[in-house]
């Protein structure tokens, strides 16, 4: 298991980099997605590799961007400071083509939101504001992990990103509350980090496209004058299948 503290530069750089072995492929879900192990800087690692060519179309999300939006969510969990999504990068030269690879997770499958305690569906309040902010059209309770160290995890976000409202989750535990002020100083620094940080915004123009991007920001501002959790506001506020 490879330490979250560990720096970040070294790991990202063997997810980027380092000859990549696939170990199997995983079954569940619509796309093709497989394990794969590395070795590089950080050592010896496991990762989820998504090819964009493995991906199943879909008719309100352009064909082969949903691994693209997987390392845009890392992004912007990073740029929060919230350090939520597993480290992602996107690499070029991959066994089955360009797509996403994301630090594999080790977790128990069967502790995720409904089977949480409330004690831990309490710690849940930056999850609901990153699924905001990204407008996740997918957050089921498998989505949310528990490390061994119990760090809390969040996975799967190639629905993410649309500019059109489209935010399904199973977490509407806060909704109308009022946010804390340490999330709204993460969603604050999100914008600062959007607005100077060049590089920040360079990487982000190479995952999504600048409507895209807008509405992130338009929703970060959203969140960040409302001061509230989000209701849920359209017809199918949950996704399906939930877990």
């Amino acid at each position: 298991m490879v330490d979250r503290r560990t720096s970040r530069i070294p790991l990202l750089n063997t997810l980027a980099q380092a000859p990549m072995r696939l170990e199997g492929q995983f079954v569940w879900g619509s796309n093709y997605t497989f394990l794969a192990r590395l070795e590089g800087e950080a050592g010896q690692i496991l990762a989820v590799y998504k090819p964009s060519r493995g991906e199943q179309p879909l008719w309100d999300f352009p064909a082969g961007t949903l691994a693209a939006r997987e390392v845009a969510a890392y992004l912007t969990s990073q740029a929060l400071g919230w350090d939520l999504v597993p480290p992602t990068v996107w690499r070029v030269d991959a066994p089955a083509g360009p797509g996403s690879v994301q630090l594999y997770v080790e977790a128990d499958p069967d502790r995720h939101y409904f089977t949480f305690s409330g004690d831990e569906k309490a710690r849940l309040g930056p999850v609901v504001i990153f699924d905001a902010v990204v407008n996740n059209a997918d957050r089921k309770a498998g989505h949310v992990l528990l490390g061994a160290d119990d760090h809390l995890w969040l996975i799967d976000h190639g629905v993410c990103f649309h500019v059109e409202d489209k935010l399904r989750t199973v977490i509407w535990d806060f909704a109308g509350e009022a946010i804390p002020e340490a999330l709204l100083v993460g969603l604050r620094d999100l914008r600062r980090r959007l607005k100077g940080d060049e590089r920040l915004r360079a990487a982000f123009a190479a995952l999504l496209s600048a409507e895209e991007i807008a509405a992130l920001e338009r929703r970060a501002d959203r969140l960040t004058a409302s001061g509230r959790f989000p209701l849920p506001g359209q017809e199918r506020p949950y996704p399906w299948p939930l877990v």
